[in-house]
């Protein structure tokens, strides 16, 4: 009963922006950390950010300085801006959420159906 649908992928050209947007719904108690992660055909998928339900977060070295990750608990959204986007950050990115729902003792994993970020001139 607890989903994350994602939006906000597209094409983009190289030193451009996107915003993406990872909203979960369903039977929710809490959620803990949030976070996004990156997929490239053929490679392992890859922690781009994270953001604890406090706010703190962290970020790959490939993305410092550029992405940023954010939430807001009244919508139980997190996203991420990701600035001066470059071709190798082509990738379809999923987000991630550590939910408690409802009559559960504990939180369990749960992944958004994913988003294609493409970066081309």
């Amino acid at each position: 009963q607890v989903q994350l649908v994602e939006s906000g992928g597209g094409l983009v050209q190289p030193g451009g922006s996107l915003r993406l947007s990872c909203a979960a719904s369903g039977n929710i108690y809490s959620i803990n950390d949030m976070g996004w992660y990156s997929q490239a055909p053929g490679k392992e998928r890859e922690l781009v950010a994270t953001i604890t339900s406090g706010g703190r977060t962290k970020y790959a070295d490939s993305v410092k300085g550029r992405f940023t990750i954010s939430r807001d608990n009244g919508k139980n959204t997190v996203y991420l801006q990701m600035n001066s986007l470059k071709p190798e950050d082509t990738a379809v990115y999923y987000c991630n959420a550590a939910i408690r729902p409802y009559h559960w003792t504990s939180g369990y994993d749960y992944w958004g159906q994913g988003t294609q970020v493409t970066v081309s001139s």
